[in-house]
């Protein structure tokens, strides 16, 4: 990359100063928020999927987009020029379904090989209750779930005589089981006789029906609303992962991000506020404000209405829940129609619910007559169905509202065929996360003992996509990859089930998650008027081998014109 301050008499002596070597020194003098991107190609995703070669944004708004010699005029002295030398420009990505926060998070420092069965971890384990973390907890994350099931030992009692003297919770590499051990269960008031709370579960010994330190879905938030109880060390370790996740997001060209859950009882919403007044921001946010299944519906929905915020102008703006319809398949917690034909016998065979559809109803209800826009999970078909009736629900009690609803389903492993075509008629937006290798066809089989043939028609995005529904691809980072041209890959590899073609799919990771987040009138394409949140790449994805997509790298991401991520060497 070269880059030339003085723009001169034009594009003939700007070349010869490029030729000559001629590089700003001095970036302080330049206007903020001043850019041009000259000599490549700018793929616009405006409604013709024009090609540009030069686009410039002055004051963080793109004013021109063309060609090189007729950028000239609308560069000053003090504008940045970057000679692309041909290098693929894009608008910067949007990942509408990510976990920033808890992704660059030092509180959790016990990590586990998922691959490992934890009696080869055991030094590992012994070394994390050891270690002096600030924090009375040891917590960690990324073990397997059937590897721990598989052990012939007492899952809590073999965690007690490794860590016996500290509470421990560890996080399975899905997120939705933890493990535990006897302290951690007593802090929780966890015993043999607690129920089993409403969209999850406690497993049992067989021999004893003491709890065996397994809890799934909501049974682990009880414990981990403990650990992660607000505290002046927390929030700055809050604080510090934020930063350092939204480092990883610029360098993977992502400029706009949806906090997928945003815990607001557990203070993260004061490191995204404490971020934005600071001016460490490097990517514009919408918060999804979790609502919590255990809570008590009342109180709970008076306080999210009291934080709905959406001032366009802002970088963080707090206009989405966050709701689990259900679990996952991999624990049998995912809501399905037909029953499981292998599951755990504290779930059932047909399940769970965090939120029943009567439930569901009721929040949609209330809160989109506030603004918010729901973001719910949903694995199972069943999980689906209840999701879109409740929104329907909504919109047959509340009729048309002032602005348009934008309601999304994320996931959406399994839709029964039933319900393709209703994704369309209610404008649901269809979310998927392609980036996990467990989500490529070719490794569904292994679901053949839970649901049968009904993995093969596991994650239908072409038959959504056709379907007339709006959809779009996101990472669930860290579950998943963060590199959107690793999901933009595998959305093109999975047989009939693929998107048409690149166009697409990178439209699911620009213009349709600006619309989800509504802000497409200023975001997801290269137009005049809108904000300079661009990237550059260092491979034409457009034409190379789909196959290449995922080696894409970022080479540069600009947020309104500014540098928030540039590669070293380039």
């Amino acid at each position: 990359m070269n880059i030339v301050k003085q723009w001169g008499l034009g594009v003939g002596v700007l070349l010869l100063l490029i030729g000559c070597g001629s590089v700003a020194d001095d970036k302080n003098a330049q206007a903020e928020g001043d850019v041009a991107l000259i000599n490549g190609k700018i793929y616009t995703v405006d409604g013709d999927q024009s090609v540009a070669e030069a686009v410039v944004v002055r004051k963080g708004i793109i004013v021109y987009v063309g060609n090189s010699e007729g950028a000239a005029e609308y560069v000053s002295n003090d504008t940045r020029v970057i000679d692309l030398k041909g290098q693929l420009v894009l608008p910067g990505m949007q990942d509408s379904h990510l976990h920033p926060l808890e992704a660059g998070s030092g509180a959790v420092t016990c990590v586990l090989d998922s691959e490992l069965s934890p009696v080869k971890q055991q030094s590992t384990l012994r070394a994390c209750g050891k270690e002096d973390t600030g924090l009375d907890w040891v917590l960690g994350w990324g073990h397997s779930l059937e590897q721990l099931l598989a052990m012939k030992a007492n899952p809590r009692e073999f965690l007690d005589k490794l860590i016996p003297d500290r509470p421990v919770a560890i996080m399975e590499e899905t997120s939705h089981s933890i493990w535990v051990n006897s302290k951690a269960l007593s802090l929780a008031g966890i015993t043999k006789n607690t129920p089993h709370p409403e969209g999850g579960a406690i497993l049992k010994a067989a021999n004893s029906g003491e709890p065996n330190g397994i809890l799934l879905d909501t049974a682990g938030d009880i414990v981990f609303d403990i650990a992660f109880a607000p505290s002046a060390t927390l929030d700055q370790i809050n604080y510090q992962g934020l930063l350092s996740g939204l480092a990883q997001v610029a360098a993977n060209g992502i400029t706009s991000v949806v906090d997928a859950r945003l815990y607001w009882k557990r203070n993260y919403l004061k490191a995204w506020e404490r971020a934005e007044s600071e001016g460490t921001l490097s990517a514009r946010a919408v918060l999804s404000l979790w609502a919590y299944p255990l809570a008590e519906d009342k109180a709970q929905l008076t306080t999210l209405k009291s934080m709905f915020r959406d001032d366009s102008t802002s970088l963080v703006r707090i206009n989405q829940i966050k709701m689990y319809s259900d679990g996952i398949l991999h624990n049998s917690t995912a809501a399905v129609i037909a029953p499981y034909q292998q599951y755990f016998g504290e779930v059932g065979e047909y399940g769970l619910n965090y939120f029943n559809k009567e439930r569901m109803t009721h929040y949609v209800t209330e809160l989109e007559k506030v603004g918010f826009d729901m973001h719910i999970h949903t694995i199972g078909d069943r999980g689906v169905r209840e999701s879109l009736d409740a929104i329907e629900g909504a919109m047959v009690t509340n009729g048309t509202l002032d602005w348009p609803r934008r309601h999304r389903l994320t996931h959406i492993e399994m839709v029964h065929r039933d319900d393709y075509q209703r994704f369309m008629e209610l404008g649901v937006i269809a979310d998927f996360q392609l980036a996990g290798d467990f989500t490529k066809p070719e490794n569904s089989s292994w679901m053949d003992e839970q649901i049968g043939d009904r993995h093969k028609d596991m994650l239908p995005i072409r038959t959504l996509y056709d379907s007339g529904a709006l959809v779009t691809l996101s990472s669930d980072w860290d579950v998943s990859s963060l590199s959107p041209f690793v999901g933009m890959q595998n959305s093109l590899l999975r047989g009939e089930q693929s998107l048409p073609n690149i166009d697409a799919a990178i439209r699911a990771y620009t213009l349709n998650p600006a619309i989800l987040m509504r802000q497409e009138d200023r975001t997801g394409t290269i137009e005049v008027g809108k904000l300079g949140d661009l990237i550059v790449v260092d491979q034409d994805i457009l034409t190379i081998d789909t196959h290449k997509i995922a080696q894409t790298k970022v080479l540069l991401t600009l947020l309104e014109g500014e540098t928030v991520f540039q590669r070293t060497g380039w």
